[in-house]
């Protein structure tokens, strides 16, 4: 039987006989409960053998317990005394000996001054051979001897730090070794030239013991600087066939393959000494001292050829492939990667003859711009040609632009993207005067009769001026989108390279401003320009429509249109007696047609022409979507100022007999049921017009009140009606 679980501290009696209970048949249970009390009384049984067992045993080692810790205690007792025999033994031996420590302590001090003042005698007396001796040895010119004596010198002056004329002394010693430096000089330079590795590790050795180890690496940075120059001198010497381009791409060969030669020389020589801070300043300082300087190459170059972005492109190519595989040298071969800052001025030095360029960008971009658009061959002979011509050219030129764009990222690596706002807007505002040329060819062309020709080149205008504003908002959103990636790592790192101070704060505070939503537009003026053309042209299709009913509407103050009805008793007949005039039925013929030739353009999607007319007014803006909605705005706005135009002809007419005031309202009722037929209105001016012109001549006082009082009084003079007043 397992009886592990009574050792548990939440052993439940119930809960165990119930487990052993389970496992048990119904039948079983008497039988088995009487062998599991059996069991436990014979467990019982154990137990208390087993604690009687123990019992005797403790109660027979506990006298043995007993005699041990009386032991133990005594001997405690014992050791306590001897520790303060031993304590007072002490005290009295500092007491007796307290005065004899002191004394000898002085005496140590006195020793070790003594010994002190021994050497400095020594010393100076040393100092005093080896200066004697120093004469005599400068004239041998052997570097060797004469810097072990000045080492000798150096060390003695360590120990004469207290003398009186010790800064007479070191100033002594400085002169001495620039002395020495003066004779090593030459050999220092020959042994740095040659790379003789044994002799440089000796001057080395030297210059390290007297502690001028940096004078020796100016040496060394001087050596390794005008080497790299004369290198660069004979390359353009022997290579003047060569392009510019080709002169660059060798010279930074050969600096990639003298790092590799410097780094590993320098380190066998110069140990414990940064071979990559060493030769990142000589690097520094070669880059930015060539004669002739890269810009002086580059800027006679960009005299000889036609494609200067082009050029400058190759140039920069080329310099961040040198920038990239000098940066892959140096984590390949400094073991400790450096930090960025160490290799930040190497970049600047690297890309300096670039900042010019980036500065310049702006005016090089748009004169190849320019170029692009003189070649857009849009201007025509004939007007519909000049048209469709610049609905081709739509493609083209958002094509140049994303190029430039593209130009923009490789040459500047983006940083140039103020100057690249500043060229597209130029070469926009240009491809904008071509639209201007267009619409000054429909003005000479319009006329006063009908023309639907030049109605339908009007709106094809317009319509190509939609579609350019329709690409323009979408290149624009690219380049927004392109803006805001503009902080960008490489983009942060390549602006600290090329860019000098003023355009890098123009570049930041557009950045700024993008990214903030303070500037959402990076082309405003082009857009403006766009919208402005969509105006004037959409104001030369309203002339060009509307010539043919002003032409019509100048009979109406025509005062013979109207004597034909003086002393005429028509007045006296019923409304459908009346017929309306020859002139109001060809303005409504003229209006009823309109829509036919309209609907190619804006009965049907047009999303350019939409966008074009969009811009022209917020009544256009204000058109509900839909099939037809934008050629109801311009009927509307032509029926407006046939209205309007009707209703300055007529208060400008000086009589009218009671007969042609009829036929006059009659002439205006027509026009109203022609405008209905399109879905159009009378406008309410020719409403009170037409009431007021039919109105009996002994009513007219009194039904004549709700009309405009301006109308009231012209039509009164008109008719020749006397005032009540």
């Amino acid at each position: 039987m397992d009886i592990s679980s009574f050792s548990n501290e939440d052993f439940n009696t119930k809960n165990w006989i119930n487990n052993i209970l389970k496992q048990i048949e119904k039948e079983k249970e008497a039988n088995y409960t009487m062998s599991l009390v059996m069991k436990l009384q014979l467990y019982v049984q154990q137990v208390n053998n087993a604690l009687e067992d123990t019992s005797q045993q403790v109660l027979a080692s506990l006298p043995k317990i007993m005699r041990d810790a009386k032991n133990l205690q005594q001997e405690a007792l014992l050791l306590k005394q001897k520790m303060t025999a031993v304590r007072a033994e002490i005290e009295k031996i500092e007491h007796d000996t307290g005065q004899s420590i002191n004394t000898i302590e002085q005496l140590d001090s006195m020793q070790n001054k003594l010994i002190l003042a021994k050497q400095g005698l020594h010393e100076s007396d040393n100092w005093t051979i080896l200066v004697n001796d120093l004469e005599e040895v400068f004239d041998s010119k052997n570097i060797e001897t004469i810097s072990n004596k000045i080492l000798g010198m150096q060390n003695s002056l360590k120990l004469l730090v207290n003398v009186a004329d010790f800064e007479n002394r070191r100033l002594q010693l400085e002169g001495l070794k620039n002395r020495l430096e003066a004779i090593a000089s030459p050999s220092i330079v020959q042994a740095f030239n040659s790379h003789n590795t044994e002799q440089s590790q000796i001057y080395v050795e030297i210059f390290t013991s007297m502690e001028r180890l940096p004078q020796l690496l100016k040496y060394y940075q001087k050596c390794q600087k005008n080497v790299l120059l004369k290198k660069w001198r004979h390359q353009l010497e022997i290579e003047q066939d060569e392009s510019t381009i080709q002169w660059i791409h060798n010279f930074y060969n050969h600096l990639l393959s003298n790092w590799h030669t410097q780094y590993r020389w320098f380190n066998q020589v110069f140990s414990g000494v940064s071979a990559l801070q060493t030769l990142v300043d000589i690097y520094t300082d070669v880059l930015t001292s060539l004669d002739p300087s890269l810009n002086e190459c580059i800027d006679a170059a960009l005299k000889q050829v036609s494609d200067k972005l082009n050029f400058i492109g190759e140039v920069k190519q080329t310099t961040t492939q040198f920038r990239d595989s000098l940066l892959n040298i140096v984590d390949q071969t400094v073991q400790i990667k450096p930090n960025s800052e160490e290799l930040l001025n190497l970049q600047k030095a690297i890309f300096s003859h670039l900042v010019v360029y980036v500065n310049k960008y702006a005016a090089y971009e748009q004169t190849n711009l320019m170029k692009h658009l003189a070649s857009f061959n849009c201007m025509k002979d004939e007007l519909p040609d000049t048209i469709q011509a610049l609905g081709f050219s739509i493609s083209s030129a958002i094509d140049v632009c994303r190029e430039a764009k593209r130009r923009c990222r490789e040459i500047t690596e983006n940083c140039g993207y103020c100057g690249l706002l500043v060229a597209l807007r130029a070469f926009l505002l240009g491809y904008a005067d071509f639209y201007r040329v267009a619409l000054r060819q429909i003005d000479r062309s319009k006329r006063s009769e009908e023309d639907w020709n030049i109605f339908q080149l009007c709106l094809s205008l317009l319509q190509n001026t939609g579609e350019v504003i329709l690409k323009l908002q979408q290149f624009e959103k690219e380049l927004t989108n392109q803006v805001l990636d503009l902080n960008q790592k490489d983009v942060v790192q390549y602006k600290a390279l090329l860019l000098n101070h003023s355009d890098l704060k123009e570049f930041d505070s557009l950045v700024k401003c993008v990214t903030e939503g303070t500037q959402l537009s990076l082309l405003d003026s082009v857009t403006t320009e766009f919208s402005k053309l969509c105006i004037d042209i959409h104001h030369t299709t309203y002339q060009v429509v509307f010539a043919p009913i002003s032409v019509h509407l100048d009979i109406v103050q025509n005062a013979q249109t109207w004597s034909q009805f003086d002393g005429s008793t028509m007045h006296d007949l019923p409304d459908y007696s009346f017929a309306p005039q020859e002139y109001i039925t060809q303005i409504g013929q003229y209006l009823m047609i309109l829509p036919q030739h309209i609907e190619p353009f804006l009965f049907k999607e047009n999303p350019s022409l939409a966008c074009a007319l969009r811009s022209v007014d917020q009544e256009y803006s204000n058109a509900p979507e839909g099939e037809g909605t934008l050629a109801q705005v311009f009927l509307e706005i032509i029926a407006r100022g046939t209205c309007q135009h009707f209703c300055d002809k007529i208060l400008s007419i000086f009589e009218l007999s009671p007969a042609a005031s009829r036929q006059l309202a009659h002439d205006i009722s027509y026009l109203q049921n022609i405008l209905e037929e399109l879905g159009l209105s009378l406008s309410e001016n020719l409403q009170q017009l037409s009431i007021l012109l039919k109105l009996p001549t002994d009513l007219y006082q009194s039904q004549s009140s709700g009309c405009s009082a301006r109308l009231v009084a012209a039509v009164r003079q008109m008719r020749n009606i006397k005032s009540s007043n």
